[in-house]
């Protein structure tokens, strides 16, 4: 049974796989890369063997027809020199004792033609009395030039090359020497060769397209599965990731997917939270201040002790829905690209000190202390959004309090320090757990803080620093307590 088990399941693979083959993605992209590699290379190789094949019937044939040619030639001189002005009946006798001596009778044909390229004499004695009638015994009559043929005998149908050379008699062409050879022996070496020369380029041939298909389907594979991936993701799959790993740049493509789809799948997870936070921090404060309103309109005569806390409460949660909407709107700025600054030249020390002397009163409602250090120097002007930089002040003011009231007390400083005026905030609460620092200034982070909050404020403040060419830093104090700082430089931002 198991073994039963394991064809089933290579079974199944192979229809997979077959069918991510006959998929309309995977066929495009291996006819592209049929088309874009491997038919130059078939191309080339074809070149190649047709080129090789012409080369090498051209270098065996001309040299068949060289040494024809110079074999002819030499008998042909020597017959015009000692014979050929002897008559015709000597002409006749010389060819037969020509003929009789012809040493290379086995691979060569001699043969010897009248005026009328009748053969009169041959070395084979079967072609004697025939007539050819091929273009070299005819050019060679006609032309008194030394001729060369190549293709089928009219006579036997045999595949030869012959070369005709005229002799001359009292100025007159009285006949022809002509020198055959078989093709039969060359044909087979011509062929044996071109058939060497492509079963070589058919070898490489399917070496590359062995290799190639090999490396589309290792490419293949990953462009499958990213691509589902993605579809997975584009319809709502968040957090969906590729299991299988790539050593090569398609690994870091699947890296980078995964790591998308898990950002996403984080963001999409705090936006949700967000959503719930903004709800209940609207809920809240909203509730208030309709219950104390409607039981101050109810009783307007009476304890003024009452009256006064539940003005203070519909105040303080006014002050935290103004907050939260100066947050939201300039976190829609951001998001939209509408978030600006209105940059002039301020002093920095009196909006410090505003917000400062502004939630003083509110802590010592809740019972916290807030000390203030300022060195006693003048602080230049520098260039800044005072109303933007004012925001800044109060959300972190907030925030100490909100995280780190739990300490009572709050300290805040103005110190001057190489050419950049620094804020520092320090509250003396439980501090911020070191696996979520990094994370604090991100949008809709909240970490593992019970507190109200929607998660933004502590991204609008760094990104309204940033603008400024400053610097906005969070992390913990020696002794206890988180500590926030800013930095600006006092001649605006590089």
């Amino acid at each position: 049974m198991p073994e039963e088990n394991n064809i089933i399941n290579y079974i199944n693979h192979i229809k997979n796989n077959i069918k991510k083959w006959r998929s309309p993605r995977v066929r495009g992209l291996r006819q592209r890369w049929i088309l874009n590699t491997i038919a130059p290379i078939f191309s080339i190789l074809s070149f190649i063997v047709i080129l090789f094949s012409v080369g090498i019937s051209n270098y065996y044939f001309g040299t068949i027809q060289k040494g024809l040619e110079t074999r002819a030639q030499a008998l042909a001189n020597s017959f015009n020199e000692y014979f050929m002005n002897s008559g015709y009946t000597s002409y006749n006798i010389r060819a037969v004792q020509a003929a009789d001596r012809f040493e290379d009778r086995n691979r060569l044909e001699l043969q010897f033609t009248n005026a009328s390229g009748r053969i009169i004499v041959s070395t084979s004695g079967l072609t004697a009395g025939s007539l050819p009638g091929t273009d070299d015994i005819s050019g060679a009559l006609s032309n008194n030039l030394m001729t060369a043929f190549r293709g089928t005998d009219p006579e036997t149908g045999e595949h030869i090359m012959a070369v005709s050379h005229p002799l001359v008699s009292g100025g007159r062409v009285r006949g022809v020497l002509r020198v055959v050879t078989s093709l039969k022996w060359v044909n087979r070496q011509v062929w044996l060769a071109c058939l060497a020369i492509f079963l070589i380029a058919a070898l490489c041939m399917i070496l590359v397209v062995a290799s190639n298909l090999l490396f589309i389907n290792n490419v293949v594979e990953p462009v499958v599965e990213v691509t589902d991936a993605a579809k997975r993701i584009s319809s709502g799959s968040y957090g969906f990731t590729v299991d299988k790993t790539y050593p090569d740049e398609l690994g870091e493509l699947v890296k980078g997917i995964n790591n998308m789809s898990l950002k996403i799948s984080q963001n999409e997870k705090m936006k949700s939270e967000f959503i719930s936070s903004v709800s209940h921090e609207l809920r809240t404060p909203l509730t208030a201040i309709n219950g104390w309103g409607e039981t101050i309109l109810e009783d307007p005569a009476g304890d003024p002790v009452q009256m006064r806390r539940g003005i203070r409460i519909i105040l303080n949660e006014t002050r935290r829905l103004s907050i939260m909407v100066e947050e939201l709107l300039a976190f829609s700025r951001m998001e939209d690209g509408r978030f600006t600054l209105r940059i002039e030249q301020m002093e920095l020390q009196p909006e410090f000190e505003d917000a400062i002397f502004t939630y003083r009163e509110l802590f010592k409602q809740e019972g916290i202390s807030l000390d203030y250090q300022v060195d006693d120097e003048i602080f230049p002007a520098i260039p800044g959004d005072p109303e933007r930089l004012k925001q800044v002040f109060c959300n972190v003011l907030d925030n100490a309090a909100k995280h780190g009231g739990a300490g009572k007390k709050i300290t805040a400083s103005l110190r001057r320090e190489g050419g950049r005026q620094i804020v520092r905030i320090r509250d003396y609460g439980p501090g911020i757990p070191e696996d979520e620092l990094p994370f604090v200034k991100q949008k809709f982070y909240k970490g593992s803080s019970k507190a109200r909050g929607n998660g933004i404020g502590l991204a609008v403040c760094d990104e309204i620093v940033t603008r400024h060419g400053g610097e906005f830093t969070i992390g913990n104090a020696s002794g206890g307590g988180a500590v926030v700082t800013i930095s600006l430089p006092e001649n605006g931002a590089a």
